[in-house]
């Protein structure tokens, strides 16, 4: 490490995380101006009165004032604002899909079954999404062409009766009517899996810096033109009477056959969509093969009749196609996990994978039971608000509609343990000694009180929320293998279930209802689109891999760029550059480290640091992902950064907790953990110490009080338990960037360091070595 000179200075490069934010609130300033980037990725810097930019407010650090000039990198404009990123709600069921490939286990160097079965889990992975982009078409089909052309367009239907009568006697007009709709989906599907956010032309692409393959690995192209294939070949089957049923003549009978084939290929091909599969003019002729064979379904099916005879088994025997796929994968991921298990078994518990690395399979499940619901949950409320008691929905909507009914009454009974559970936890725990530590012994009983309660609620949510939704997932998709199985084998289902049926019209009625008006609202609204920024900045952290319609990773342009602006202001010798990022912008500063610290050589990255605050790091995305976030691979980020990465958390906030320390406990009046080392090892490190504000650094973790004890000078003030917000008001933020920039050190008290062999045995791991 470099001695700082007299001319040395910080650059604190700061990154936000969840919710669309602004440059004032980013660098904590009256106003900003940008200074560098492409207008969707935007370096901005503080301003003075005349706009133009200004330095940060300096430092304090080696007795003296360290000069600091701050920007920001801002990325809300690739997922907040505007009617077209709100409908991207929409596709949350395939964003689901994608991000479930995510969540697969690692796989052993040397074990070379894990490596077929993790293919083998892909590919059906990449088969039930497809299947998922044909169920959505499927299910707009009931209600473009079955509801609305079939049914509410014919004389005498009772409904839309202000509409003219001549768009039911001109033949072919209702089948054009129904079909557009369909056609628009699948002009939507080719557009939005085209769209992608890539970094300036002088930057290189985002590769993996820590061992998980995190990069653009798919190859969208051949993606795309299957899921466009399927959504066409679907909209062709439903017009020709459905899978079960070969329409009368010779033209409809090739056609349903060049149907069925055509879907049966593209699901053959997404097992393994490689370029040598689908290379561009065989994109192209199956393009033109799908349109055409769409046209001439539409003109052998015109005029359409009173109702569409194959909506009904189209949507049956692709959600079983779906159903089946989704429980093909689940046990095809059982032994996937059993192989990789080693890989994590010397972790504790709470930093193993969720579900013990198989919760990709209800994350999938999940997927495609949104999937359904939001179609029939669309049909059901349309069909009210066109208020026509004739209109007929297709009969597999009954399973559906109960299944959800079901679903309904599960997510309340969780939703009553989930509060009795947190205040059980609150009531047995009583004030844990870490508030005590942090509150200190003369804080008011009111501040106790609230800290507690809120380390209570917020702990229990990181250990058990995640846990209430694999349990609704697999408790549906349970549900939806019973109903099926005893549709198949009894048929009619029993008329005991006629009430989950009416509560589960309700349910998805509401869900679709809520959703598109948290879409409308999200397009017109500020506040409103800021809620559902939060929703879309969790779906569009990951690169296309199983789905190509899913909104673009902002992953793959942030990291990049990150790390080209930190790399611009190293080639200045007496400049310390620091990325700090707060929420999951903290997860993209550590990328960008990751990939610097690799690239970098060694009088540069001894000048790097990194700042995490609010990061759900370890107990989210670790977990969650287990071969995209390896310990090991931290561990040894920390170590070529020489300890400079400081992590910011409170026991408060449920989203964001210990970024580089686990296994907490008080003893002896101090606070121990085991963490990361300086050496890039793994072991107990010293005990906290207590910083003047009252925070306990452990380790590279800054533990903050909440409520903050007292006001401090010259820092701006912020009362009550702030929870996940705030960070940067904190005023142990600039301490933890003088730490990160190397220009201070938790000192040890004396005498606690020779302690700390003694709290390795407690803990059960070697001594960090220093």
């Amino acid at each position: 490490m470099p001695l700082p000179g007299p001319d040395t200075r910080v650059v604190e490069l700061r990154v936000p995380g969840l919710v669309g934010t602004t440059g004032e609130s980013l660098l904590d300033s009256v106003d900003t101006v940008d200074v560098d980037g492409d207008g969707t990725g935007r370096i901005v810097r503080p301003s003075d009165r005349l706009r133009r930019p200004a330095p940060g407010p300096v430092l304090q650090a080696l007795g003296r004032s360290m000069p600091r000039t701050l920007e920001g990198y801002l990325w809300n404009r690739m997922t907040s604002g505007g009617a077209a990123k709100a409908t991207w709600a929409l596709l949350f069921p395939f964003s689901l899909a994608n991000v479930a490939h995510w969540m697969l286990p690692p796989v052993p160097e040397d074990s070379r079954a894990s490596a077929v079965l993790n293919r083998v889990c892909r590919g059906l992975l990449r088969v039930a999404a497809v299947l998922l982009t044909m169920l959505l078409v499927a299910q707009l089909g009931v209600v473009t062409l079955d509801l609305f052309a079939a049914q509410c367009l014919t004389a005498g239907s009772g409904c839309l009766d202000a509409a003219p009568s001549w768009l039911g006697d001109v033949p072919g007009l209702r089948t054009a009517a129904g079909l557009l709709p369909l056609l628009a989906v699948a002009a939507v599907l080719f557009g939005v899996s085209r769209t992608s956010w890539r970094p300036s032309q002088h930057v290189e692409p985002l590769r993996d810096h820590l061992g998980g393959g995190l990069s653009d690995v798919a190859d969208t192209a051949a993606l795309r033109c299957v899921h466009v294939v399927a959504a066409l070949g679907v909209t062709a089957l439903l017009l020709l009477g459905g899978p079960s049923t070969m329409p009368p003549g010779t033209a409809g009978a090739v056609l349903w056959i060049l149907s069925l084939v055509l879907l049966g290929s593209v699901l053959l091909v997404s097992v393994t969509p490689a370029r040598r599969l689908l290379p561009a003019p065989v994109r192209t002729t199956l393009f033109v093969v799908a349109i055409a064979l769409t046209g001439a379904a539409a003109v052998v099916a015109a005029p359409l009749s009173a109702t569409l005879p194959g909506t009904n088994a189209t949507v049956e025997v692709v959600g079983a196609a779906l159903l089946a796929a989704c429980s093909v994968f689940a046990l095809v991921l059982v032994p996937t996990v059993l192989l990789a298990r080693r890989e994590w078994a010397h972790l504790p518990r709470r930093l193993r994978p969720w579900a013990g690395g198989w919760a990709a399979a209800p994350t999938l499940a999940l997927a495609g039971l949104l999937g359904g619901g939001f179609g029939a949950g669309l049909a059901v409320a349309l069909r009210q608000l066109l208020g026509a008691n004739g209109l007929q929905l297709p009969e597999g909507y009954d399973l559906i509609t109960m299944l959800w009914g079901g679903g309904l009454v599960i997510a309340g009974l969780l939703a009553i343990w989930a509060v009795a559970g947190s205040a059980l936890r609150r009531a047995r725990r009583g004030v844990p000694d870490i508030v005590t530590l942090l509150q200190g012994e003369d804080a008011p009983a009111a501040d106790d009180e609230d800290a507690s309660s809120a380390w209570a609620r917020a702990g229990w949510e990181r250990k058990y929320l995640h846990r209430l939704v694999l349990t609704f997932a697999c408790a549906l998709g349970a549900g939806a293998v019973a109903l099926v199985t005893l549709r198949i084998v009894v048929g009619p289902v029993p008329e005991w279930l006629a009430p989950l049926s009416a509560v589960g019209v309700l349910a998805l009625g509401g869900l679709a209802a809520g959703l598109l008006r948290a879409v409308y609202t999200a397009a017109t609204g500020d506040q409103r689109s800021r809620h559902l920024g939060a929703f879309t900045d969790l779906a569009c952290f990951w690169p296309r891999a199983a789905h190509p319609v899913v909104p673009p990773s902002y992953a793959l342009k942030v990291v990049p760029e990150l790390a080209e602006r930190a790399r611009t202001h190293l080639d200045e010798p007496n400049a310390r550059v620091v990325l700090a990022g707060y929420h999951v912008g903290g997860l993209l500063t550590v990328l960008a480290a990751a990939r610097l610290a690799d690239e970098l050589p060694d009088e540069d990255r001894e000048r790097l640091g990194v700042l995490t605050a609010g990061a759900p790091l370890q107990w989210g995305y670790q977990r969650a992902f287990p071969a995209m976030f390896p310990s090991e691979s931290l561990a040894r980020l920390n170590g070529e950064l020489g300890g400079r990465w400081r992590g910011l958390c409170r026991g408060t906030d449920a989203f964001g907790g210990g970024a580089t320390t686990w296994r907490h406990q008080v003893a002896g009046g101090m606070l121990l953990g085991v963490g990361y080392c300086g050496d890039g090892s793994i072991g107990a490190v010293e005990p906290a110490v207590q910083g003047p504000t009252g925070v306990l650094v452990l380790g590279g973790d800054h533990w903050l009080p909440d409520p903050m004890r007292e006001p401090v000078a010259g820092r701006r003030w912020a009362a009550g338990v702030r929870n996940h917000a705030d960070y940067i008001g904190d005023p142990e933020w600039d301490r933890a960037v003088v730490m990160a920039a190397g220009l201070e050190d938790a000192d040890l008290s004396a005498g606690l360091a020779e302690q700390v062999s003694l709290f390795g045995d407690i803990l059960g791991k070697p001594r960090c070595t220093t």
